[in-house]
Formats: C-alpha cells, structure tokens, sequence
C-alpha cells in the first residue's frame, strides 16, 4: 500500500501478490481543481463530510482536498476547514486490509455528517463480481444505488471488500468503462448520512478487503 498525506489521505496504490488493485487514473493529479474527477479520479479516497457540493462545501468533499496528519503507523486524521469535522483513519496490513474510522463533530453546532468509501478499483468489462449490477458499454459509465441495509460485502474481481450495514446502511456501485476522459474503474460505496451531528459526537465504524 502507498498513501499520500499531503493529497487528501489519498491511498494511491494497494496491490495483491504485485497486482495493483487501485485504478491509477489517466495522469490528472490537481489538488485545487473544483470538481473532483477535473482533480483526478483515482485510487482510494474518503468522501468526507458530503458528495454533492453546496454552497460551502466542495464536490466530493473536504477530504480529498486537505493534508491528513499522520499520527503513526497506518494512523492518519483530517480535519475539516468549511465545516468543523475531524476524521480519523487506522489501517492494518495482513491476510486483510482492515480500516477502521471515527469522525467526530469538532464544532459547537449540530451538522449533518456523511462519509461514503470511495476505493476506485482497476475496472475490466468481464471481470467477476458477485452482484449482478448492468455492465455500461465502452465509453459509458453508470452508477447503481441499492437498497439501504441490503448487503454487508461483495466480491469484486481478487477481492472481497466487507462492512457492517448497520452502521453503514446505504451503498451504491460505481462503474466507469472508458467514459470521463478515459476512466475504467468500479467502487463499492457504502456509505451513511446522519443529519443533526451534535457537538462532540463520534461516530465508528470499519471497512475491511479480504484476498479470495
């Protein structure tokens, strides 16, 4: 696994037995772009604290935008400029990947916080996965949102990414065949909203990729 600090906590490379997993984008790297994907859409990401922008806050969010400071090995936070969150992110390397996370409001007022995994995998047409999701053709692209509480894992090509559905409920399935400039890439996102954030309140949960 490479990550970059300086580039939103960004998880640029994560590879299995010397195959790279992670989508390595088409060569756009530009931080201060306004939308995400003019920015570079690549590797693995945390969508933190909202996905659309408003207005105050950016497309894709905050935290793909920000320096994360690392507290220690595979321990890493970020913390919010437009609106007052903190996230904390603990990565552990073994049979698994196995991540684990708190985000806390930092503020004095309620918020509505959000967070969605944003791992953008190398994406082939006939690659394997185990929910049956429309394939978009060559040069499209195409994203499936899925019941809430509906799945806890899928298998997507090598990997089977896994998550508690309690804590995060919603998922959706993105898939790019060609299309933004060239993309080819597939992530499982799950995710949740919970409006009225109060003042010191944490919420964790985990993230975890097992190897078939």
């Amino acid at each position: 696994m490479e990550i970059r600090p300086e580039r939103g906590g960004r998880i640029t490379s994560l590879r299995l037995d010397g195959d790279e997993l992670l989508d390595q984008g088409i060569g756009i790297d530009q931080p201060t772009a306004q939308g995400f994907v003019e920015g570079g859409a690549f590797g693995w990401d945390e969508m933190v604290p909202n996905l659309e922008p408003t207005a105050v806050l950016p497309d894709h969010g905050e935290a793909w935008r920000l320096p994360w400071e690392v507290l220690g090995e595979g321990v890493m936070r970020c913390t919010g400029r437009l609106l007052p969150w903190r996230l904390e992110r603990r990565i552990s390397l073994g049979d698994s990947v196995e991540v684990s996370y708190a985000y806390t409001n930092v503020g004095d007022k309620p918020h509505t916080a959000y967070w969605c995994a944003h791992q953008l995998l190398r994406y082939r047409s006939n690659m394997e996965m185990s929910i049956d999701v429309p394939r978009p053709a060559e040069g499209r692209s195409d994203k499936v949102f899925l019941p809430a509480g509906s799945l806890d894992h899928v298998r997507v090509g090598p990997v089977v990414i896994r998550w508690d559905s309690t804590m995060s409920p919603d998922v959706a399935i993105w898939l790019c065949n060609g299309d933004l400039g060239g993309y080819r890439q597939v992530a499982i996102e799950p995710s949740w909203t919970q409006p009225d954030f109060a003042p010191g309140q944490t919420r964790s949960w985990w993230l975890r990729i097992d190897a078939l």
